[in-house]
């Protein structure tokens, strides 16, 4: 397997050895930011069972939320693609953007000018110190892909992600594709 460097834009997929991780087990994590000083990225693949029309009174449209990952999760992020629209979006890569003006992004609800296919709501992150990612790289807790999906990762299908990428990458993973979440209830 080639080896990828963790870079902003790139995928982390959980390793099949998180499964008995509450936070991480089957995730895929969008990585936004990754330099000296620590990474972030957001859990793709975890919906939560909120809409953005219950955590924001002022946005009449049912938005999914997702749950970003265990830090701060009392705060609300979003990665979109529409930085011409939302203004100070700070790129990740490949026409994907994370932040902008949280004002605009109402308006942009509320009138029908962005949908589902163009934003995705957070509540926490995933964050890492300036080390922690290598080392959990080094243990072997998570598989660095590129973003084949590039901008388009907004609105691809998430209940089945982490199994996709499992038989994307093959081999022993193959394996794991099939096996249920818990696998105690086998």
């Amino acid at each position: 397997m080639m080896n990828i460097q963790p870079n902003k834009g790139k995928l982390l997929i959980a390793e099949p050895a998180l499964t008995g991780d509450v936070s991480f087990s089957r995730s895929v994590v969008l990585l936004a930011e990754h330099n000296n000083e620590g990474s972030v990225g957001f859990i793709l693949n975890k919906p939560l069972e909120y809409t953005i029309n219950d955590l924001v009174t002022e946005i009449d449209k049912p938005f999914q939320v997702f749950n970003g990952g265990p830090v701060e999760q009392d705060n609300l992020y979003f990665i979109h693609k529409v930085p011409q629209l939302i203004a100070n979006s700070v790129e990740i890569s490949d026409g994907i953007y994370w932040g902008g003006d949280f004002e605009t992004i109402v308006n942009l609800i509320n009138t029908d000018s962005i949908s589902t296919q163009d934003i995705r709501f957070f509540l926490g992150y995933t964050g890492w110190d300036s080390s922690q990612l290598n080392q959990e790289l080094i243990s072997k807790s998570w598989v660095i892909v590129p973003n084949k999906y590039e901008s388009d990762i907004i609105q691809i299908p998430v209940n089945a992600l982490w199994k996709d990428k499992m038989v994307e990458l093959g081999g022993d993973y193959l394996l794991w594709s099939n096996t249920p979440e818990n696998p105690s209830l086998n």
